[in-house]
């Protein structure tokens, strides 16, 4: 997996590209957590795009990320989730609890 970041204005966005599974969650968290920390964002997209498979590691990334966005005071919006992705999010509920805009382009 590759974790790639663009900061916009007060906007960092995070380009998750590859699997998400138990074998790179805890590598992928420590990374996305460094961004938010090191860019202090006003809000933080993370796009999915680029996630070819997405399994219950995906869901905990996704709600960490969350729940540190939340305790630093930015927002955060999951960005135009792969098939993969939108699936596993949307089969847990993450749907009704993050924001997901689909077909966005950054910036």
């Amino acid at each position: 997996m590759e974790i790639k970041y663009e900061k916009y204005g007060e906007e960092t966005v995070a380009f998750v590209i590859g699997e998400i599974d138990h074998h790179n969650a805890k590598a992928a968290r420590e990374r996305l957590d460094g961004i938010i920390d090191r860019e202090c964002p006003v809000r933080f997209a993370l796009d999915l795009s680029g996630v070819s498979f997405c399994d219950s590691s995906g869901l905990g990334l996704v709600m960490g990320r969350m729940k540190k966005c939340n305790s630093t005071g930015c927002s955060m919006v999951i960005l135009n989730p792969s098939n993969a992705a939108f699936k596993i999010l949307e089969i847990a509920g993450m749907d009704k609890i993050i924001k997901i805009e689909r077909g966005k382009q950054n910036g």
